[in-house]
């Protein structure tokens, strides 16, 4: 065997080894990259009446769909092929729809984690609640049954991001948007006068609220 033949063959190999440990470290780096890209997304879902942005668990599969109002992470008041968004009152989707605009401009994405719902949907959101909180009094603090609650009427939203909630909590009375209770920020409702004379003073929460009692 020719031992100079050698030589540039051991090179090969050599450079070959180099560019496949450097590969394999390349796709690491771009593999933890995209793992904590994933772990810092925060993810939205429904929301309860008054239900913390975490505690109340999403409805069992095949409960309830589209159609009664459940909505997909990231929908918006521009939305309307979807019944949560379509069944809001015109009013209210008008003024959300303006809003989102604005706060567009202020590079502010106003997600809408739920709108119009059915009435088997709010029916099992306060099941839920019931079994959540122990009572159907403490439930009665964070869901309406769907006799009494806005979001079946198509009179509520519950927004989804929270620099979303401090915007339209800083600027949604100029829309008439205003929080109607003080235990649930993302929750808001038409309120048309606030245009010219602000928000009035949120309910405690919804067991404060003489519509809950009607």
């Amino acid at each position: 065997m020719n031992p100079t033949a050698t030589a540039p063959a051991r090179s090969r190999r050599a450079l070959r080894a180099v560019l496949v440990s450097l590969l394999i470290g390349a796709l690491a780096i771009a593999g933890a990259a995209v793992y904590r890209s994933a772990s810092a997304t925060v993810p939205t879902g429904s929301i309860a009446d008054g239900a913390s942005l975490a505690d109340v668990p999403p409805p069992p599969d095949g409960a309830v769909t589209e159609e009664d109002g459940l909505l997909p992470s990231g929908a918006t008041a521009f939305d309307e092929a979807y019944p949560g968004i379509a069944g809001l009152s015109h009013g209210l989707r008008d003024a959300l729809q303006r809003a989102s605009h604005d706060a567009a401009a202020a590079d502010i994405i106003v997600l809408v984690n739920s709108g119009w719902r059915s009435a088997e949907y709010q029916d099992q959101l306060l099941q839920e609640a019931v079994s959540h909180y122990g009572s159907a009094e403490e439930a009665a603090r964070w869901v309406a049954s769907s006799a009494t609650s806005a979001h079946v009427a198509g009179d509520a939203i519950d927004v989804g991001s929270y620099d979303a909630v401090d915007w339209l909590t800083a600027n949604g009375a100029a829309y008439g948007l205003c929080q109607t209770y003080g235990n649930e920020s993302w929750h808001f409702e038409l309120r048309p006068e606030a245009i010219n004379h602000g928000c009035p003073a949120p309910y405690a929460d919804p067991a404060h609220d003489p519509r809950m009692h009607g």
